[in-house]
C-alpha cells in the first residue's frame, strides 16, 4: 500500500504538480535576474534577459495558475491562506514587505543605487536592464520611472489572468478585470511612454491618461501647468483631457454606473490590490470602525485637495 512520504525533504509535497514547480522555478529565475541586474552581472547580455526576464513571469505565473486549478470545481479557492508564511502575516511575508519597501524608498529618493546614470551619463544596474525595451518603445534610455512602470504592468497583466481564472465562475468579474488590465497597459504604459518618445524634448508633464486630479493633486501646480503650455500640441491636449475627465465625464458616468467605476475598472492602484493583493485581502480590517477611520481619511485628504488647489491656482492667475 502506497503512504505519503515522511522525509524530511519530500520530494514532491502534497498540492505542487508538475507544471507548478516549472512554474515556481522560472519565476524565481526571473526574480534572479532583477537580483543579478542590481550588480551589474548581466549588462553584457542586457538586450536578451530583460524579455527573458518578463517572460518568464508571465509564463511562470499562468503555468502555475494552470496548475492550480485545472480539474478544480468553479468558484473562490481560499484554501490554506491563514497557513501559508506570505498570507498569515509570516516571516515571509515580512520578508517581502521589508524588500518592496525598500524598493520604494530607493525609487523615489535613491534612483542612482537602482542605476540611474546621472547628468547624461550611461545607466547601470537594475536600470540598464530595461534599456533596450525603453528603446523598442520610445527610443531613449530606461528611468527608473520607466522600471517601475513596466513592472507594475507586468504584475497586473500576470496577477490579472490567475484574477480571470479564480474568478471564472464570475462575468462581472472576468470583464472588469479585463477593462483594468487593458487600462493599464494602454491608457497608463504603453501609449504615454510612445507620445514621450515621440516628444522627447517637451518638458515633463503626467502623461498617464486616466491619471487625473483630484487624484493627480499636482495637476494645477504652477510647474505642471507651466510644462503643460510649453509642451506644444500634446501639453495642450493633456490639459483639455485633464479638465475634461474629472469636471465632465467622471461626473457623468459617476451619476449613471455609481462611484466606483474608477477605482475598481480603471484606477491602476485598484488594479493591483485587485490582481496581486487578491490572495491578501483577508489580512485587511473588516470593522466598521476601520470603514469609518478610511472614510475620515479620504474626505480629509480630498478637503485639503480642493483647499490646496484653490490656493495654488489664486496665486497663479
Amino acid at each position: 500500500m502506497k503512504t505519503d512520504s515522511i522525509s524530511l525533504a519530500n520530494p514532491n509535497p502534497k498540492g505542487v504538480s508538475v507544471k507548478r514547480k516549472i512554474a515556481i522555478a522560472l519565476i524565481t529565475v526571473s526574480l534572479l535576474i532583477l537580483v543579478l541586474s542590481l550588480f551589474n552581472i548581466t549588462q553584457s547580455i542586457n538586450h536578451i534577459l530583460v524579455f527573458v526576464c518578463l517572460g518568464f513571469i508571465f509564463v511562470g505565473t499562468a503555468l502555475y495558475t494552470k496548475g492550480m486549478y485545472d480539474g478544480q470545481p468553479e468558484g473562490i479557492k481560499n484554501h490554506y491562506v491563514w497557513f501559508r508564511s506570505m498570507s498569515s502575516r509570516g516571516m515571509m511575508g515580512w520578508i517581502v514587505g521589508v524588500i518592496l519597501t525598500t524598493f520604494y524608498v530607493l525609487l523615489y529618493w535613491f534612483p542612482a543605487m537602482l542605476g540611474l546614470g546621472a547628468d547624461g551619463a550611461s545607466n547601470t544596474g537594475l536600470v540598464a536592464l530595461f534599456d533596450p525595451l525603453s528603446q523598442l518603445i520610445k527610443g531613449k534610455p530606461a528611468s527608473q520611472w520607466f522600471v517601475y512602470g513596466t513592472l507594475y504592468t507586468t504584475l497586473i497583466l500576470a496577477l490579472g489572468y490567475k484574477f480571470i481564472v479564480k474568478y471564472r465562475h464570475n462575468r462581472y468579474q472576468r470583464i472588469r478585470t479585463i477593462v483594468v488590465m487593458i487600462s493599464q497597459l494602454f491608457l497608463a504604459y504603453l501609449i504615454p511612454e510612445i507620445l514621450e518618445g515621440l516628444n522627447t524634448d517637451k518638458a515633463y508633464f503626467a502623461k498617464d491618461l486616466k491619471y487625473f486630479w483630484p487624484l493627480n493633486y499636482q495637476f494645477f501646480e504652477p510647474w505642471h501647468l507651466d510644462n503643460l503650455q510649453a509642451g506644444g500640441n500634446l501639453g495642450m491636449f493633456y490639459m483639455v483631457w485633464g479638465i475634461v475627465l474629472f469636471l465632465v465625464l467622471t461626473p457623468i458616468i459617476t451619476y449613471f454606473v455609481g462611484k466606483r467605476w474608477y477605482c475598481s475598472w480603471v484606477c491602476g492602484c485598484g488594479g493591483l490590490a485587485e490582481t496581486a493583493g487578491d490572495s491578501y485581502r483577508h489580512l485587511s480590517s473588516k470593522t466598521i470602525s476601520s470603514w469609518k477611520i478610511e472614510r475620515w481619511m479620504i474626505h480629509t485628504v480630498m478637503v485639503l485637495v480642493f483647499v490646496m488647489t484653490a490656493v495654488v491656482l489664486y496665486g497663479y492667475f
